[in-house]
């Protein structure tokens, strides 16, 4: 299914629907969960992933939720150009756009790691079309990050196999056992080498002019953070910060990682659960 300007703007399936939305800049893949009358969840992913990270989470959300994802551009199912910009502010503007294609006007906005920047973004470039910020490990100031460089992928050896890719993305799990799904291994090889840069240093630039908890807290936006107490990416003591948004709820879960949404979903479930209840 496809939604561009001439579709109709609101759309009604009464089940689990992927569509592609079309805008200026590329095609964006979107999944529709849960009743189409649901208040609207959006959940933005982190880098070098895809709306799939999320997947374990929305059965446990769409009892109450309307649940929507997107592949960033670049990610995914996405388009992937290489002649546009991937800035934070960039990708939160084609996320606004895609809302106002599927019709959303109101959404509580959930984003994981550098996710949680573009939710940000989307807050300070759309504030009536966010209602409330849920941030999953979003580090706050790059001054506490901690991710090793070492486990970096070379352009000379991409796209990976999965065994890059597990070195890759073992910094962002931390309980024991866990292991990648392997649809998320192949969601990252779906990615060309200069989207995964160019999203990072996206990302990079807009920790560099402002610290997140000094946007968030000109905003005025209830804000709820979870952060893994073992993240092995940004220091979780980091999420102290956000404390200076006024009203600010800061939930730490021992044993988790830098991913609570896939190393333990009905946990994290149950926090954004309760924050979304106390916003109406």
């Amino acid at each position: 299914m496809t939604l561009s300007d001439s579709d109709p703007h609101t759309i009604d399936p009464a089940r689990s629907t992927a569509l592609s939305v079309t805008l200026d800049d590329g095609d964006l893949h979107v999944y529709l969960d849960g009743p189409s009358d649901a208040p609207a969840l959006l959940l933005i992913h982190g880098s070098a992933s895809s709306a799939r990270s999320w997947d374990p989470m929305v059965p446990l959300l769409t009892g109450s939720h309307r649940v929507i994802r997107i592949d960033l551009l670049g990610h995914g199912r996405s388009a992937k150009p290489d002649d546009l910009g991937y800035t934070t502010p960039d990708q939160a503007r084609r996320v606004g756009e895609a809302l106002d294609r599927l019709g959303v006007r109101q959404a509580v906005v959930a984003g994981h790691s550098s996710g949680g920047a573009v939710a940000t973004a989307l807050a300070e470039l759309r504030p009536g079309l966010v209602t409330a910020l849920v941030l999953v490990n979003t580090g706050p100031a790059l001054v506490g990050n901690i991710a090793p460089q070492s486990a970096a992928i070379a352009p000379d050896r991409w796209p990976p196999d999965d065994e890059q890719i597990r070195g890759f993305a073992s910094s962002g799990f931390s309980r024991p056992g866990y292991e990648v799904p392997q649809e998320l291994l192949d969601e990252v090889r779906l990615m060309t080498f200069h989207t995964l840069t160019a999203t990072m240093m996206g990302t990079t630039e807009y920790l560099k002019q402002r610290p997140i908890p000094d946007r968030l807290a000109t905003l005025g936006k209830p804000l709820l953070v979870i952060f893994g107490e073992d993240d092995r990416r940004w220091r979780s003591s980091s999420a102290a910060d956000y404390r200076k948004v006024a009203g600010a709820a800061v939930e730490l879960l021992p044993g988790l990682g830098h991913s609570p949404i896939l190393e333990d979903p009905p946990r994290t479930a149950a926090l954004l659960l309760a924050f979304t209840a106390r916003q109406g």
